[in-house]
């Protein structure tokens, strides 16, 4: 058998084996990574709560249309009174009353300086940015989510590997104690293979633990416990074919700076809120009142009256300047952060792709150093059964096929995280784009319930 021929067969099955790690249950029921994702986006809590801050938000817009709807209010007062009259010609009366006052008032804006149009466009632009948040929470936590998936898989291979690095080891510190026993080895030689085993016992120890954190970190991100993973399919499709493209897609449809952009909207409509403080008010107001006993010569007297209440504000103290200028700032501040969170995204995309385009390296590199490592061990071996090679030769052959293969499983994990980033910057790290098997939630079904809502304090129904 040729030497390439051992290389190729030695990959084959060291690949075959890591995927056994994942797929040798899978008929008793696999959990595939877009089911793992399709439960972090029913059950995350972060995802829950953006979600409800977001209806939050939606309130805004109500409260804002307010501003054009008409106040009703009623007052009443009761209470007991002491009057005396001098009337000239009729001499002097006095008495005690139960006075009682009802009143309704009704008040109509008719113009606040544009106040009520600014909140509402600005509050508009508040939902707006919301859901984009809302977008980000859910890339945020779907690519934890791959995160969680690939480390639990990687902590599952390591662990094997290391495993399987013991078993070996402790395979060669027989063979060293057998020819030591008829003197062909030296205390030495055996001391340095216990020396071994010892540590390949502390590195299962550390596995152990690595993969019980890998799986408390993904029952915290997916809502449930890890079941049999597999292999997930490669997403590299979904990518740009290159950094440029990367780039310009993540700066027009990344949700971190779509939200800011909406940010810098509210900002502005908030500076044209403050400076209405400074404009006149009109107002429409009518009142109806009943009283009785109101006077010891009148025992009941009603009134009705409408009329137009003009407010021109002169001097309040300062206060609305101070508004308006801090307005301001924060309008400065939001644009500010389009550029934080522009090059943020640029940032991370060109250190994704470049992790990406390692990875790929990595892998073919690991690959060979695993086939390299496996014939070197075999060899090895062979030579040191026959006297040409010491016992440290083996073990350090041992050691760097190990090292070789956790490289790989390393390298594999990786690629898969790098490409959901890039999923991510472009902005497509979603339930729809991932096609993931769930009622995609649909932040316009809440808003579309409460915007024109008149009154009610239930929450309604819907999303």
């Amino acid at each position: 058998m040729s030497v390439a021929t051992s290389i190729r067969r030695n990959v084959f099955a060291f690949l075959a084996g890591f995927g056994g790690i994942a797929l040798s249950v899978t008929a008793a029921g696999a959990q595939p990574l877009d089911s793992a994702l399709a439960s972090a986006y029913v059950n995350n809590p972060s995802l829950n709560s953006q979600r409800a801050g977001t209806r939050a938000t939606d309130e805004n817009v109500p409260k804002a249309l307010s501003g054009y709807r008409p106040t009703l209010s009623g007052t009443a007062s009761v209470g007991p009174e002491a009057q005396r009259q001098n009337v000239t010609g009729t001499g002097v009366s006095s008495g005690n009353l139960w006075s009682r006052t009802f009143a309704l008032t009704a008040t109509q804006s008719i113009f606040n300086g544009f106040i009520t149009g600014n909140s509402t466009r600005s509050a508009e632009a508040q939902v707006r940015g919301s859901r984009e948040t809302l977008r980000n929470t859910e890339q945020t936590v779907l690519l934890n989510g791959v995160t969680a998936y690939m480390n639990v898989i990687q902590a599952i291979a390591l662990l094997d590997l290391q495993r399987q690095n013991l078993a070996a080891l402790e395979q060669e510190l027989r063979a060293t104690r057998d020819r030591f026993n008829v003197g062909e080895v030296t205390r030495t030689d055996v001391a340095q293979a216990e020396a071994r085993v010892a540590d390949a016992q502390y590195q299962v120890s550390q596995a152990v633990a690595d993969l019980s954190s890998a799986k408390a970190v993904y029952r915290q991100v997916i809502g449930v416990e890890p079941g049999t993973l597999t292999t997930p399919k490669s997403i590299e499709w979904m990518i740009p074919n290159n950094l440029g493209k990367v780039i310009s897609s993540g700066l027009g449809s990344h949700p971190a700076v779509k939200a800011s952009e909406f940010a810098v909207d509210t900002a502005a409509f908030q500076v044209k809120v403050a400076e209405g403080a400074l404009m006149p008010n009109l107002a429409l107001q009518g009142q109806v009142s009943q009283s009785y006993d109101t006077s010891l010569s009148v025992q009941s007297q009603g009134t009705a009256a409408v009329g137009l209440n003009l407010t021109v504000p002169i001097y309040q103290g300062g206060e609305e300047y101070a508004n308006i200028r801090q307005t301001k700032e924060l309008l400065s501040q939001a644009r500010i952060e389009v550029d934080v969170n522009r090059d943020a995204v640029r940032s991370q995309a060109v250190q994704y792709w470049g992790a990406l385009e390692a990875t790929k390296v990595q892998i073919q590199a690991a690959q060979a150093a695993v086939a390299a490592n496996t014939l070197a061990l075999e060899g090895v071996r062979e030579e040191w059964r026959v006297g040409q090679r010491t016992t440290t030769d083996v073990l350090n052959a041992q050691r760097e096929l190990t090292n070789s293969k956790s490289a790989l499983v390393t390298a594999q994990r990786d690629r898969v995280v790098a490409a959901y980033s890039l999923i991510a910057i472009i902005g497509k790290m979603d339930a729809t784009s991932l096609k993931l098997k769930v009622n995609v939630y649909n932040p316009a079904v809440h808003y579309n319930q409460v915007r024109d809502s008149w009154a009610g304090v239930r929450t309604p129904d819907g999303q």
